[in-house]
């Protein structure tokens, strides 16, 4: 099931060897991981953003990060994403949440200890939902993820995109060149608007360690739906880093630091 991608044993100070590997979801498709192992047994998952990938620059950095640490980590595409088999859809919070569980759950058969999921921007979200649902990890770190779902649509999607959708069945979003980009469908668009975060958050278990990290100057979800996480969420600590925006672009070692302190912290 694991084929070993590369190995750095001559290297000064190697990196933790990368094994790819493919992990079958409820649905039969195969998702595509990399495996970061360290030599330890605990590991850290890692869930990338909206139109991402397990490849995505702040997943990778977050990787080498925790690897650094001795803690092993994989990182992986939802379905419908980067390598990983399925379609591409626009909501599917729910489904990416069975997506990482199928991982976790793997991760557990082959004697891992799953020590945190951390989810970057959509991922956020769905390690968000996933700890509503699923009480099978014991801490979780939402990296930027939006509280108020129904906010950030018009931007995607355009004025008046209820009445689009009711109307055509769909709405395709193209990219700045003006090519198809994705197609969103009545279903997975009501799937987000749905998707309730203050009931998720609410259902989260106080055994669940919960860190919230956000940027003050996140210009894609505004660094105030970070407080709302951290008003509901029974055992959760709020780390706002200043000036960083979505994708901390120059705050990525305050990022790495603040996410690797909160791996690694005990708890008091």
């Amino acid at each position: 099931m694991a084929e070993p991608l590369s190995s750095s044993q001559d290297a000064p100070n190697p990196p933790a060897p990368e094994q790819r590997v493919l992990v079958t979801n409820t649905h039969g498709e195969n998702l595509v991981g990399l495996l970061h192992h360290t030599g330890s047994k605990k590991v850290v998952v890692l869930c990338h953003g909206f139109t991402a990938s397990k490849d995505d620059g702040i997943i990778v950095d977050l990787a080498d990060a925790i690897t650094k640490q001795g803690i092993s980590v994989f990182r992986f595409d939802f379905s419908g994403n980067g390598e990983s088999e399925g379609e591409f859809q626009y909501g599917n919070y729910r489904k990416e949440a069975d997506d990482l569980h199928s991982v976790v759950s793997y991760l557990y058969q082959e004697k891992y200890d799953v020590a945190a999921i951390v989810g970057h921007s959509k991922g956020g979200d769905v390690v968000v939902l996933y700890a509503s649902i699923y009480n099978d990890v014991p801490m979780v770190v939402n990296l930027s993820g939006r509280f108020y779902l129904e906010k950030g649509i018009e931007e995607r999607l355009g004025k008046e995109f209820i009445d689009r959708v009711n109307k055509e069945g769909h709405i395709d979003v193209t990219n700045k060149s003006g090519k198809f980009w994705y197609r969103v469908t009545k279903e997975s668009l009501m799937e987000r608007l749905n998707t309730d975060m203050r009931a998720a958050s609410l259902s989260i278990s106080k055994e669940c360690r919960f860190f919230t990290i956000h940027g003050s100057a996140d210009e894609v979800i505004p660094v105030e739906d970070a407080y709302e996480f951290a008003k509901l969420i029974p055992n959760h600590k709020l780390r706002v880093i200043e000036g960083a925006n979505h994708c901390y672009t120059a705050h990525r070692k305050e990022l790495c630091d603040a996410v690797v302190e909160s791996i690694t912290s005990i708890e008091v």
